[in-house]
């Protein structure tokens, strides 16, 4: 229990109560635009984010795990929101997203919160890429007024048609310029001086893209207000009898892979960012699934730790978890007392933020200096970001996986072929490193290119990994290789047991040659 209250001892310090409010404030002002924006990129009402958002500084807040990160709809699961609501229905969205708390919840129990944290890094930067491309793809078509293609490559093939109907059609024209500046005020806000820049950028955004529609009554689609008891609609007793299909529960995995990586990668990211305590990712990975649990019942968006608003948590001075709970307060008054604010609101508006946010999610900067050094780190990335978009988000993801563990296994397995020719005409071909079934190509282009009238011994003594596959080729090839009236291939492995024992079929040491030629491969 004493752990439990243990981030809060600080607030007995004099102005860390006053520091907590007034960053929770901030944090609000980030996190409004945020929550609204992403339910209707997801295709859901818009005050389903504000509920999301509430749950995770209400529920998750109080929870253990990472003190300072701020939990709530996320951009990077805007994308797989969409397919879900379009494939299944808004009612289906409360039981995937109830199912996958409780195996995020089920996870953190088994304490595999820190095997998310094994996850390549360039799978999960070539995910958030591979999400920020089709939120653009989309977004774009939202900002100009228009309905989103379903398929990432239909909406590529499109855009040409959509740039066509900006330029000819006056409501397409408006509706796009008001993203546009939204997306130019996001640009420019961190370049003015520091008073300005009290306000968030995304606050500041929107409200003057609203002012500016109001102030010159532009003909623009604005924000559908539905009412926060209505928008709640927690999945019926069919919805939770369809979570065993095969579609659902590919998706309900989904969910769980990408919204326990954001988390957890963004958890690392604010720890390196503070220097108080640390996340315990078990007990973080629990509390996310304690609040998707939560947004599941009541029929909302699922969450993750989102990193956008836990760094200006962390920003603006935050040091115990009352910052984060008491931003879940500042958005349920809001909901309650001010609802019709979000019908002022226009689409173009927020279509410009999360535009602005999807280019963020793309690592452009590090995409260079990666494939520098690492290529083989830069093609995972590139491929899973283009999987993504040409497929979906689930089997992008699990492309990415495969390719990064193909990788790893190529990378471990470095073996080297030498090949040296003894005085008495005998030929040695010494196998070093790892050898797997990944680089019996390169073996057996040595060991078949030597002469079949020539004594070959094969040593195999300084190896340090032999894989099955490898070792059977190898006893394939020595029993063919050599003519009929040449002496067999001679094949010499490390001894099973203590210093002079032999093997069936094998021999021990034979005494050194000097060689006279060696040929490397």
């Amino acid at each position: 229990m004493s752990s439990f209250f243990s981030p809060y001892h600080k607030l007995r310090e004099p102005g860390v109560l006053r520091q907590d409010l007034l960053a929770s404030l901030v944090v609000f002002l980030v996190a409004l635009p945020l929550c609204v924006g992403v339910a209707v990129a997801s295709g859901v009402p818009a005050e389903l984010g504000l509920v999301t958002g509430i749950v995770g500084g209400l529920v998750v807040g109080f929870l253990p795990g990472s003190a300072l990160q701020v939990s709530g709809p996320a951009a990077g699961l805007t994308v797989l929101v969409f397919e879900a609501v379009r494939e299944f229905g808004l009612g289906m969205l409360g039981a995937i997203v109830l199912l996958t708390g409780a195996l995020q919840v089920t996870l953190g129990l088994l304490r595999c919160g820190r095997w998310f944290r094994a996850i390549s890094v360039s799978v999960v930067q070539g995910m958030l890429a591979g999400i920020g491309l089709v939120l653009i793809l989309g977004q774009l078509y939202t900002m100009a007024g228009a309905e989103q293609p379903r398929s990432g490559i239909d909406k590529i093939v499109g855009l040409p048609r959509l740039i066509g109907d900006v330029i000819t059609d006056t409501a397409s024209l408006t509706a796009a310029a008001v993203g546009v500046g939204t997306i130019a005020v996001l640009v420019l806000w961190p370049k003015l001086p520091a008073a300005a820049r009290v306000v968030p950028a995304p606050l500041a955004a929107v409200a003057l893209a609203t002012a500016a529609v109001a102030g010159l009554r532009l003909d623009v689609a604005n924000v559908e207000v539905r009412g926060l008891v209505d928008a709640v609609q927690p999945p019926g007793l069919g919805d939770l009898a369809d979570l065993g299909s095969v579609a659902v529960l590919g998706t309900v995995l989904a969910f769980t892979l990408i919204a326990s990586a954001e988390s957890l990668f963004s958890a690392a990211a604010v720890d390196r960012m503070h220097d108080g305590p640390r996340t315990h990712y078990d007990k973080e990975l629990v509390a996310q699934g304690v609040g998707n649990t939560v947004c599941g019942v009541l029929g909302a968006l699922p969450m993750t730790a989102v990193i956008v608003r836990s760094s200006a948590n962390v920003r603006a001075g935050a040091r115990t978890p009352l910052s984060r709970i008491a931003h879940g307060a500042w958005l349920l008054l809001f909901a309650v007392l001010l609802p019709s604010a979000l019908g002022i609101i226009p689409l173009a508006a927020l279509a410009g933020v999360l535009v602005h946010a999807g280019c963020k999610l793309i690592p452009v900067k590090e995409i260079v200096p990666l494939a520098r050094a690492h290529r083989g780190e830069a093609v995972v990335l590139s491929a899973t970001a283009i999987a993504i978009v040409v497929t979906n988000m689930f089997e992008g993801v699990v492309l990415g996986l495969v390719l990064a563990v193909v990788k790893s296994a190529w990378d471990t397995s470095h073996v080297q072929v030498d090949v040296r020719e003894l005085t008495d005409g005998r030929m040695v071909v010494t196998l070093t490193g790892n050898a797997t079934f990944l680089r019996l190509p390169r073996i057996l282009e040595t060991l078949e290119a030597m002469p079949k009238d020539r004594p070959i011994e094969l040593d195999l003594t300084v190896v340090r990994h032999l894989d099955h596959a490898c070792r059977t080729t190898l006893d394939n090839w020595a029993l063919r290789h050599n003519d009929s009236g040449t002496e067999a291939v001679r094949m010499r492995t490390r001894p099973p047991s203590g210093p002079g024992s032999t093997a069936p079929g094998e021999v021990g040491e034979p005494a050194e040659i000097p060689a006279q030629a060696s040929a490397h491969h």
